[in-house]
């Protein structure tokens, strides 16, 4: 049977918490990335077109220019979704998440 390439596979970029947590639920492709070349390993991960999903930490996205930000954000492949750190006042919920990137109302 032929593998496909281009499905379902995600990418977890941050720092070593936010990593350690989601290759504790099985997602191998996980990378720490906190310093200053966090924004150049995105960079490298996103030009593969090998993830569908890019996860990427909100502080990351702190060290990455407005353009960079817009063109990610805008990006349907992969999409990418940036996460704050747990307990973080910038902490999205699920459904704000959830409405941004899907744009989907899972509140009602």
């Amino acid at each position: 049977m032929a593998k496909n390439l281009f499905s379902g596979n995600i990418a977890v970029i941050g720092e070593r918490d936010i990593v350690l947590g989601f290759r504790l639920i099985g997602i191998e492709d996980s990378f720490i990335a906190d310093d200053e070349k966090g924004v150049e390993k995105v960079m490298e991960i996103y030009k593969t077109g090998k993830y569908s999903v890019m996860m990427i930490s909100q502080n990351l996205r702190k060290k990455m220019d407005a353009k960079l930000i817009s063109k990610l954000e805008s990006s349907t492949k992969p999409v990418v979704v940036f996460i704050p750190l747990p307990g973080s006042e910038e902490e999205e919920s699920i459904t704000q998440l959830a409405k941004r990137v899907l744009g989907v109302d899972i509140g009602r």
